[in-house]
Parts: C-alpha cells; sequence; structure tokens
C-alpha cells in the first residue's frame, strides 16, 4: 500500500469514527442530525406565557444535564429566576421525600397560579402545589398544563372565507342536485330532471360543476383531456427476489399535451346556456379554482398561460357571461407561478370582508404586495422598494393591516437575511418588527402585543430578545446561545465572503468551508457544492453546529456554496439570467467569486476546482465540466435533469419557457456532451421518481457515442439522491483521485478491519 493510501486510510477511519462520514448523507436525505445535544445550549426558547401574557417562562437546558428555569416580565422588560431553585429543590425534596439537585429539578414545566405566587409541578404521578414566599410544597389535585396555547400563524395565503368553495352538487338553497350523465350536465329537483347541455361528448365531457350561492347560476366546465404519457422505472432488485418489475406513473414533460377546461355558465330559472369568450383554461395539474364575489353574481379566477408569461385574474358576470380582466400581467421573461413553495405565501389571496385581493408581483422589479379591488379592477402598491417580500403571515382586516417577512431591506445586512414587518393596506406606516443582523424567526405572544425574536448567522449562535408588537421596539435582550462546548471541540464557522458578479456591482453571496487542520501555507483544491435551481436561494443563512462538509473537510479539500445570478430572492433582473437559459446557472459570477476567493486566500488553488451536485444540481454539476472545462475539472452529478425537455414540464416551462424550442436543446448536457474535457462522475437511483433516471442514462449514451470517458454509478432501487453513505464514499473517493493526485484503497481486497489495524499500526 502506498503512503497516499494509507494516509487515506487513516482519514478515512477518523471519519467513520466520528460519523463525518455521512453528514453529506445526512444532508442530502434532510435528516437532522442533534449534534449539538451537549454542546450547544440556550439556542432554542419555547416561551410559555402566563399573567394576562405579560410574562412567559422557559426553561434552559445547561452543560453536564443541568436546566433553568427563567421567567420574563415583558412589561418591565425583566429576565430572572422563575424562583429560587435551591429552595424549591430543597421543599420538594421534603415533600416528596425525595433527593432533588437544584440544577436537575425532576420537571419539565410549571403552571403558575393567576396571581403568580405560586407554581405547580408534577413528578411522576403526583401534582405539587409550591408557595414561592414560603417555599413550602402540598400535594395538589390541579393537574398541570401538558402545552401552552400560542396563536397559529396564517402563512401561505391560505383560502379565505366560504366563499372559495367551489364544488357541490346540491345548490345551496337545496332545490335542485347537478349531474354529469353522458358527459353533459343535468339537474333534478324531485322527480323532475332538465338537460342543461347538449354538447358534452367522449374526449370534450363535462365536469367540476359549481354553484353561485344564491343558486341562481350553475357552472360547469368542458373538459378536454391532455396526454397522460408515463414515465418508466424498471427494479432491477426486488427486495423478496424475482423478476425484475416494470414501474409506471404519468409523467407531463415540457410541450405536452394539458387538459383544457372549457368555462359553461347555466341560468337555472330559463336553462339558458352561456359559453363566455375567454381563453380556455390549461395546466399540467392545476384546475380552475372559483371565487365568488359577495354579491353572488361574479365569478372570478386565477389562470395563467403556458410558459408562464402571462398572468390573469378573470372575472364573469355570470347573469350576461360578460368577462373582463381584474389583473393582466405580462413578461418578456417569465412570471413567477409555479414552484413558489419556497416563498410561504401564494400569489393570490383573497380578502374575506370585501371584494379585494391581495396580490404579489415582480412588476416593478422588486416581489411586492399589491391591492386588488376586483370590483373596478383598481391596483395599489402596498410595499415598495429594492427589497423582496418573503412570506405572508398574517391578514389584519379589521385593522387594514399585513403581517409579513421581507429580505434585503437592511442595506448594511446580507440581502437574503429574512425579517418581518407590518403595513398598512395604503402602504403607509411600515413597522420593522426585526433588527439585528442576522436571519430571523418570531414566535408573538397569544395576543400578538409582543414578539420573541431569534436571530444568528453561520458565524453568530443565536440571539433571543423580546420586542413590541406595536412598534418593534426593543424591549431587552434576555438570552443568547452558550457555544463555548462546541469551540472548545474545535468547531469553527465558514466564512461569509461576497464577490462582485459579472456586472461588477453586484454582490454574490457564498460560505468557505476549511478544514479544521487548516494550515494557510499549503494549497488546497476547492470543491463547489451547486444547486442554481432558480425555485430558491441555498446558501446557509443560520447558525448550525452541523460539520456540513466535515467529511470533504477532512480529506483535505475547501468548499463552497454560492448563489450566483438566476437563483431567486433577490431582484426580478438577477433572477431573469435563467430565464431560457438554465445553462448559465450562475457560473459567471461563480467562477469570478472563486477567483475574488483565491485573490485574497493564496492557498486556495484555482488548479483543481471540483463540483458536485444533485437533481437540478446534478445538470449544473455536468454542466460545468461541459461549459466551462477552463475552470471547473472534476464534477460528480447525481441524478440530474440532463436535458429540461425529459424532465417534469411544471418545472422546465417555467424557466425554459413554451413552446419547447432551440433553447432546451442549447441547456442540454446530452446535446453538449461532446464538450466534456474534465472528469465526470455520474450517479443515478434507478427508481427515481422525481427526475426520469433515463436523463443520465441518455447523457451517458452521448458520451460513449462522443467517445468520452467518464464514470457511472446506478443504485439498485436507488430514488432522488446520491446512492446513500456508498455513494458518498464513492464521490469522495473520485475527488481524491482527481484532485488529490491519491489512489484511494483497494476495497475489495481490504475489510474495514484491516483497514483500522493498518491506521493503528501507523501509531497515528
Amino acid at each position: 500500500m502506498s503512503m497516499a493510501s494509507r494516509t487515506y486510510v487513516l482519514i478515512l477511519a477518523q471519519l467513520l469514527a466520528s460519523g463525518a462520514l455521512f453528514t453529506l448523507q445526512a444532508q442530502q436525505r434532510g435528516g437532522r442530525q442533534d449534534l449539538a445535544s451537549d454542546r450547544v445550549f440556550k439556542d432554542r426558547i419555547t416561551p410559555q406565557w402566563f399573567h394576562n401574557n405579560t410574562r412567559f417562562w422557559y426553561c434552559n437546558d445547561l452543560r453536564r444535564g443541568a436546566k433553568e428555569f427563567i421567567v420574563v416580565d415583558a412589561e418591565r422588560g425583566v429576565r430572572s429566576p422563575a424562583f429560587d431553585h435551591a429552595k424549591l429543590a430543597a421543599a420538594l425534596s421534603k415533600a416528596a421525600g425525595g433527593e432533588y439537585r437544584a440544577d436537575r429539578l425532576p420537571f419539565d414545566r410549571i403552571d403558575f397560579t393567576n396571581n403568580a405566587d405560586a407554581i405547580i409541578v408534577a413528578i411522576g404521578d403526583q401534582t405539587w402545589k409550591c408557595d414561592l414566599t414560603s417555599y413550602k410544597c402540598e400535594k395538589s389535585d390541579v393537574l398541570p398544563s401538558k402545552e401552552a396555547v400560542t396563536p397559529e400563524p396564517q402563512r401561505r395565503g391560505a383560502r379565505r372565507g366560504e366563499r372559495e368553495l367551489e364544488s357541490s352538487d346540491r345548490s345551496p338553497d337545496g332545490a335542485w342536485t347537478a349531474s354529469i350523465s353522458n358527459h353533459n350536465v343535468f339537474i333534478r329537483s324531485g322527480d323532475k330532471e332538465i338537460q342543461l347541455s347538449h354538447d358534452g361528448k367522449e374526449g370534450s365531457a363535462y365536469g367540476r360543476v359549481a354553484w353561485s350561492p344564491d343558486s341562481k347560476t350553475l357552472v360547469a366546465f368542458r373538459i378536454e383531456p391532455g396526454e397522460r404519457k408515463e414515465v418508466y422505472l424498471v427494479e432491477s432488485s426486488p427486495r423478496g427476489g424475482g423478476r425484475a418489475k416494470l414501474q409506471t406513473r404519468p409523467y407531463a414533460l415540457p410541450g405536452d399535451k394539458f387538459t383544457t377546461y372549457e368555462l359553461n355558465l347555466f341560468d337555472i330559472a330559463s336553462g339558458n346556456q352561456v359559453k363566455p369568450e375567454v381563453d380556455r383554461f390549461e395546466h399540467e395539474w392545476l384546475r380552475p379554482r372559483l371565487h365568488w364575489s359577495r354579491d353572488g353574481r361574479h365569478l372570478t379566477w386565477q389562470q395563467v398561460d403556458r410558459g408562464h408569461q402571462r398572468l390573469r385574474v378573470i372575472r364573469a358576470d355570470t347573469s350576461t357571461g360578460q368577462t373582463r380582466n381584474v389583473v393582466d400581467e405580462k413578461s418578456d421573461t417569465f412570471i413567477w407561478t409555479a414552484h413558489t413553495e419556497n416563498l410561504s405565501l401564494n400569489l393570490l389571496t383573497w380578502l374575506e370582508n370585501t371584494d379585494d385581493l391581495l396580490y404579489v408581483s415582480e412588476r416593478d422589479g422588486w416581489r411586492h404586495f399589491y391591492l386588488v379591488n376586483a370590483n373596478d379592477g383598481t391596483m395599489k402598491q402596498i410595499t415598495k422598494g429594492e427589497w423582496v417580500v418573503r412570506g405572508l403571515d398574517r391578514i389584519d382586516e379589521q385593522d387594514r393591516q399585513l403581517w409579513f417577512r421581507a429580505s434585503g431591506k437592511n442595506a448594511d445586512q446580507d440581502p437574503y437575511f429574512i425579517h418581518y414587518y407590518r403595513v398598512n393596506f395604503d402602504g403607509t406606516g411600515l413597522v420593522a418588527l426585526t433588527e439585528g443582523d442576522g436571519n430571523h424567526l418570531i414566535d408573538y405572544s397569544p395576543d400578538r402585543k409582543y414578539l420573541i425574536d431569534t436571530y444568528s448567522r453561520v458565524d453568530l449562535a443565536p440571539v433571543h430578545e423580546l420586542r413590541r408588537s406595536a412598534d418593534g421596539k426593543l424591549v431587552c435582550q434576555f438570552e443568547a446561545a452558550d457555544i463555548a462546548n462546541l469551540k472548545a471541540d474545535g468547531w469553527r464557522p465558514p466564512e461569509v465572503f461576497v464577490a462582485k458578479g459579472r456586472d461588477n456591482k453586484t454582490d454574490i453571496w457564498g460560505l468557505i468551508y476549511r478544514p479544521r487542520n487548516f494550515d494557510p501555507k499549503k494549497k488546497y483544491p476547492i470543491i463547489e457544492d451547486i444547486y442554481a435551481g432558480p425555485q430558491g436561494s441555498y446558501v446557509p443563512k443560520t447558525f448550525s453546529a452541523r460539520p456540513r462538509y466535515q467529511a470533504l473537510n477532512d480529506l483535505g479539500f475547501i468548499v463552497v456554496k454560492i448563489d450566483g445570478m438566476g437563483t431567486a430572492n433577490r431582484s426580478k433582473e438577477f433572477h431573469d439570467v435563467c430565464w431560457k437559459n438554465l445553462k448559465d446557472a450562475g457560473f459567471l459570477d461563480r467562477i469570478l467569486w472563486m477567483k475574488a476567493a483565491a485573490a485574497k486566500y493564496p492557498y486556495v488553488d484555482l488548479a483543481r476546482v471540483g463540483v458536485y451536485g444533485n437533481s437540478a444540481g446534478g445538470q449544473n454539476a455536468a454542466a460545468a465540466v461541459l461549459f466551462h472545462p477552463e475552470f471547473y475539472k472534476v464534477a460528480v452529478a447525481s441524478c440530474g435533469c440532463h436535458d429540461n425537455r425529459m424532465d417534469k414540464a411544471s418545472w422546465n416551462e417555467q424557466w425554459m419557457g413554451y413552446p419547447v424550442g432551440s433553447q432546451y436543446a442549447e441547456c442540454s448536457n446530452i446535446d453538449n456532451a461532446h464538450r466534456l474535457q474534465g472528469k465526470l462522475f455520474l450517479i443515478v437511483g434507478e427508481l427515481d421518481t422525481n427526475v426520469p433516471p433515463e436523463s443520465t442514462m441518455r447523457l451517458v449514451d452521448a458520451l460513449i457515442k462522443a467517445g468520452k470517458d467518464f464514470e457511472l454509478l446506478v443504485i439498485p432501487g436507488g430514488g432522488h439522491g446520491m446512492g446513500g453513505a456508498y455513494g458518498q464514499r464513492r464521490m469522495q473517493d473520485f475527488f481524491v483521485r482527481n484532485l488529490l493526485g491519491s489512489e484511494p484503497p483497494n476495497r475489495n481486497t481490504e475489510t474495514l478491519q484491516s483497514r483500522e489495524t493498518t491506521s493503528a499500526s501507523l501509531g497515528r
């Protein structure tokens, strides 16, 4: 065995012992490793409000298994122990006949009496009432509560109001029942049946009936089904053995024919049918969702054209069939209408007490709220500025206010940090509820008069503040996380690094993760963990004790994570870079960022740059060595959507446009496989239900036809990931071999035990 291989064996054994080998695997699964349980304290606060919501208590877990109970007086802004822990321990020991320590009291929650002069606690099956003046404890029949009552935030612009309930066979007045028979619409009342439509037929049948609130109008759609094309997966190695199993399921691709819906209105009194002059609703998976006006005469729905370049809110008069556009937004690029799950809000949210709707748009170049009157179509901008709305928490119609999240408003902070705000419907009275330099998460008191603001950064442990909701003013900073043990273990935060992008003016934000035994006199290869999906931004912003890239760092790599142009949560211009151009992936910005890092830190070796990613990140990783081989030398791409014509329609038509044109071929890794110059390792799970595995296999086919060398790992039974611990190890071996120039050990001839013995014999 060579010395390089022996060194790699030693490092591998250390990684196995520390558990770091599987850190990346857990990251890909989205699982949470509780690595902070004995090294980070006071990082989370669970407030329990009492005394008419003017105070709250919480329990801190401390070092060496200790804990403490704290009370904060919100009106006075004072933090203090909830009681004298030593006196209470002595009182409980005497009353219950136990041996209780002040820092290890035998309960996790307390309940204060109404005047807060005593607490109720449970020890085993017995409840005790302890006076906080005399510290006398007596048995009690009062059972402590199990959990605190906290307000449920209203998120994602949830459906609001009964008027949005769409589909019911029975009319609201109970007089008629609607049904579909022989592809047409019928209504029945007792023994009386009336056929309302006569043009329904196979392949163009009626469905989705909905009654107006006054029962005078029935709405129905004539539906032309889309293509039901399937994707095929072969399970080569089923658990029970036997033949391979074929799995099939519908899977729409860009350009496929979608289901269309033709709006029809039926007047119940006359039996007349009206077909409003409006485009058919066409969508892959979304169906028309109706909203009725307060007068019950008008219905409204959202309609997005394929290609996502036009969004309309259309209003129809059910008595005349006339329609008009309440909102009609068009874009030369895209309107972000699909895959908005990272926004925590809907584009449209109807108010309950008026015919107004809240609309979210990037029409002025930044994502903001607008208030639209559906009756006259007037639109008023609520929020404005070079910052972006990130989520809607509450709509207060009585005070006509929005409570929401946004980022980018604090010019001296990371533009991705989330802060909380309140604003009036007319755009006045904008109040910042948070302030600290970090990423924020808040928890309101039950009456919303106060909020607990917890904020952190990757290089700042959580800080907890109490603020007033009325004006956002700081009441007190009552807690800060304790990470002394974590630091003593050698933990160091990643470095937040900022460099200018391709336009020489836009800041590109990212993180640098260095080895624990970092030596600035050495030269280190650099590996980028890439994911450039336009539906979000991906550089971590909050504190974490987890050694995110320890497995790669300990092998001798510097790892970076960057959000380049084309990703979300910045300006529309920043986002638009992805439009019909997913091969861009922000590479120009990423390369400039790494060059800036190397200019500042000579130990960064730009002659040895690797990249890896999964899913859209797999597409990006392969594209790196196809379109930018002068910079990226080694890539590991798992489960990549290597041709956007072969991946889900909803995602790809949003960013690549419709109809399918030459831009799809230009961005295809498959069509550009002949460009490969560096080292490429492809990983795919044969049962990937997200991105069809044939996307990877067709890239394999194209590489073979182009005479290119590469590596391929197919995971039997594997899903949408990097192949578990085995795939992670193979990826690490690939980078070690091609960036460090070391040959990994031959695991076909060495058992784990022999490798550990080898490491021990080295005396390291």
